[in-house]
């Protein structure tokens, strides 16, 4: 008989998820494994984690990371500066190591009392050592805070949703604790339905030529930074508001500077406009 908790995410109302997109969450949540995206930025990787906490219906914890962060930085962090301050001022009891624990977003994941959807973004921004360090806690579901000698056991594995954009090769060791799935950009089908989610309203012929404008440049030969999905739907956005149609436009792209947001791209667009 097919376990039903197999099939649990099928993409929202608000996010449309491609079958091998949505295969690989659900084998991730099935085995209790991370699920680690990779793609392009703009291919909704970060999306994809707040779509899951609403379509099973948890709380989503955000831990955003950045080339100084910590693993320890995951776990909790210990006021020393405030307990100082109340030592010196008078204002509480400093005894009580426990005031000036505040747990970070793993640490709030794992002592939580009903399960929640961690979101680990970007985790190629960190330290190469930090995913290894990641690992006991997110293997053992367990961990120490040693300040108060207590130790703080999950009483639900957290649904682990993390997000590379591929700046650096992550380890082994860790790779092998994840569920893997690359996003593909959309193709043009695909992102028929994307924007139709968000533009409910747009014609066909305006849709299939901002479609076309777009696709093409994303095949520009030595463009830099390819547009997104989510500039897409910013420059239909702004055509819309300022109604133009692309029909009748004469000569270059409007809102060039919604698509493209480099001067190079820019002048390179320009360029070829011209020749």
């Amino acid at each position: 008989m097919r376990d039903e908790t197999f099939d649990q995410f099928r993409g929202t109302d608000t996010y449309i998820a491609s079958d091998e997109l949505r295969h690989a969450v659900n084998v991730a949540v099935a085995l209790g494994r991370p699920l680690l995206l990779r793609g392009e930025p703009g291919t909704g990787k970060t999306l994809l984690a707040e779509n899951l906490a609403a379509s099973l219906g948890m709380d989503l914890l955000r831990w955003h990371v950045k080339s100084t962060t910590k693993a320890r930085d995951g776990l909790y962090v210990y006021d020393t500066v405030a307990r100082l301050h109340d030592s010196r001022f008078g204002d509480g009891d400093v005894k009580d190591i426990s005031k000036y624990i505040k747990l970070g977003p793993l640490g709030e994941a794992l002592a939580s009392d009903k399960k929640v959807v961690l979101l680990i973004d970007e985790i190629d921004k960190a330290d190469i050592e930090f995913p290894n360090d990641l690992l006991l806690e997110l293997d053992a579901m367990r961990f120490w805070i040693d300040e108060l000698g207590k130790e703080v056991v999950a009483k639900q594995r957290p649904v682990v949703v993390i997000t590379s954009n591929n700046e650096k090769e992550l380890p082994d060791a860790f790779l092998r604790r994840c569920v893997f799935h690359y996003i593909d950009f959309p193709d043009r089908a695909l992102m028929t339905q994307i924007v139709r989610v968000h533009h409910p309203d747009v014609a066909d012929r305006v849709l299939d030529q901002a479609l076309e404008v777009f696709y093409g440049l994303r095949g520009t030969p030595r463009i830099r930074k390819r547009p997104s999905t989510s500039e897409l739907i910013d420059w239909i956005c702004a055509l819309k508001k300022a109604g133009v149609d692309l029909g009748r436009v004469g000569g270059g792209i409007p809102f060039l500077g919604t698509l493209l947001k480099t001067e190079h791209d820019v002048e390179l667009v320009g360029k070829r406009a011209k020749a």
